[in-house]
This record gives structure tokens, C-alpha cells and sequence, in this order.
């Protein structure tokens, strides 16, 4: 069952009273085929429009969508006898970058990317896609198993920002971030990173700088969230609206700058509203 954003009120509405329709017509008491068709019409209709004309916070709000596929879902989806590697060698292993070989097709690669989870246990587990240390550390060990045996790196990008916790900083969440950049920069063989909903500041880029860089149409990308941004420039978090318009956070502001190389199409509605596509 999707969960509406505010702005999909009208097409929530729309959609309830298609599943009336066709839950009285199981009842056998009415014939309503041409009605059902008729709204099912307008409310592709409307979504299409809707999402034609989306806002930046309004693609901030989809690309934040608790029930937006995740990093397992495009793994489960696209590559084959997936081993995730566990652990950075010298702490913990840190769920929230999870990091493996696989297989596309018949070409081995190492996939890497955020998991933010998608109920309460699992988010606790990852803790909501936000990296410690330790994680970006697994990531650079990871793509140094890459650059050793010859296998093209893919990235996916889902993420908030780093931890900020004490914890974190006490064991160099910024050198972590620094040099996880840095091996993405000298890999020796090929990355591309897509950035599949929320790209947040350096914990986003630690893992995002590839050779090719791709967001999904409703994915953004931004150094400090909206809320953040709004925060200090205004000293006011309701803001974030206004923020997100002028900061040029969306992928077809980032494509037109130059900062991206593609945009990738997503079902109609968001990529949330069919997470098997």
C-alpha cells in the first residue's frame, strides 16, 4: 500500500475511490467497469502531471520516501549471487554501507552502497543509511579487493550524511570520509555511482565519486540538508521549502551544471509507487 505524500492528496483520493468501485463491483451488485476505467484514466492522468511539475522540496519529500527501493532491492533486482563482505578489519562492521561481489549478467563486480532499511528493526540496524567510520573504512576494503583483481565498481548512494555521533568523530569519521574519496578517485578500474534517493555531504561523496555519475529523476544531492541550510542562513528550519529551491539540489539542476553525466527515468509516480520495476 503506498504511503501518500501531502501533495498526492488529490491522487490518494482518486485512488480510494477507484478501490471502492472495484471492491462493490466483486460484491456483484454493480457492473461499474466504465467508471473504473474512467478514474483509473484520470488518475494516471493526474499523476503524470503531478510528477511533471514537482518542486525541489516536493523531489526532496520522493527521494526521502520511507518506501523508496533500497540498496538490497536493487541488489535482489540486478545482480546476481551477491557475498556481502562483512567488517573494516580493524573495529566493527557497520551496516549502514554494505559492500560485495556479485555478478550483471556474466560480468563479476563489486557493488557497494547505502541500506537504509525499511522498518524499525532494520533502520535501527543500519542506523537509517548514516556510515560510522568503520563503514567507509569497509567500503575502501571492498574497492582495494576490486582494483586487486580487476572488477569494475558500482555505487549506490542513499544517505542522509555520515554519523555525527561522538563515537564517530572520536574514531576519525572525517580522515574515513577523506580517504574513502580518495580510493574512489585512484581506482584503477572503472565506477560508476548513482545516486538512487538522498545524496547527503561528504558521507554521499565518500562513495559517489566515480567516473560516471548518474542520480534517479526524483533523487537529490545536496553538501547540508534543506532543514540545515535553512537553519543557518535564516536561523529557521521551516524554511527548508525556500532553501531547497535555492540551493539547486535536484538531478536536473545537477545535470544542467555539469556536476552529473545522466538522469535516470523512474516509473510514473516515483519509484516508490512500484519498487519491482
Amino acid at each position: 500500500m503506498v504511503a501518500y505524500l501531502e501533495f498526492e492528496k488529490p491522487i490518494a483520493e482518486l485512488e480510494a475511490r477507484i478501490s471502492e468501485l472495484r471492491s462493490t463491483a466483486h460484491a456483484g451488485s454493480l457492473d461499474i467497469d466504465s467508471e473504473v476505467a474512467k478514474l483509473a484514466a484520470k488518475s494516471e492522468k493526474l499523476l503524470r502531471d503531478t510528477y511533471a511539475k514537482l518542486s525541489p522540496w516536493q523531489k526532496t519529500q520522493v527521494a526521502r520516501h520511507a518506501e523508496r527501493p533500497h540498496f538490497k532491492h536493487y541488489v535482489a533486482g540486478f545482480v546476481s549471487d551477491f557475498v556481502p563482505l562483512a567488517g573494516d578489519r580493524a573495529f566493527a562492521d557497520d551496516q549502514a554501507i554494505i559492500g560485495g561481489l556479485g555478478r550483471i549478467g556474466d560480468r563479476k563486480v563489486i557493488v557497494i552502497g547505502h541500506e537504509k532499511g525499511d522498518d524499525t528493526a532494520s533502520r535501527i540496524r543500519h542506523n537509517f543509511g548514516m556510515a560510522k567510520p568503520e563503514g567507509y573504512r569497509k567500503a575502501i576494503r571492498v574497492m582495494e579487493m576490486a582494483d586487486r583483481f580487476g572488477l569494475p565498481v558500482i555505487t549506490l548512494i542513499d544517505t542522509a550524511g555520515a554519523y555525527p555521533g561522538v563515537g564517530a568523530e572520536e574514531r576519525g569519521q572525517a580522515e574515513a570520509i577523506a580517504r574513502s574519496t580518495e580510493m574512489c578517485l585512484g581506482l584503477k578500474v572503472p565506477m560508476v555511482s548513482v545516486v538512487i534517493g538522498e545524496g547527503g555531504s561528504g558521507g554521499a561523496i565518500a562513495i559517489a565519486t566515480g567516473n560516471r555519475v548518474y542520480m534517479l529523476e526524483h533523487a537529490i544531492y545536496s553538501v547540508i540538508s534543506p532543514e540545515g541550510a535553512a537553519s543557518i542562513l535564516w536561523r529557521d528550519s521551516t524554511r527548508a521549502k525556500e532553501a531547497a529551491t535555492n540551493m539547486k539540489i535536484t538531478a536536473q539542476d545537477l545535470l544542467r551544471f555539469g556536476v552529473i553525466d545522466a538522469i535516470l527515468k523512474e516509473p510514473a509516480g516515483g519509484a516508490h509507487r512500484d519498487p519491482q520495476t
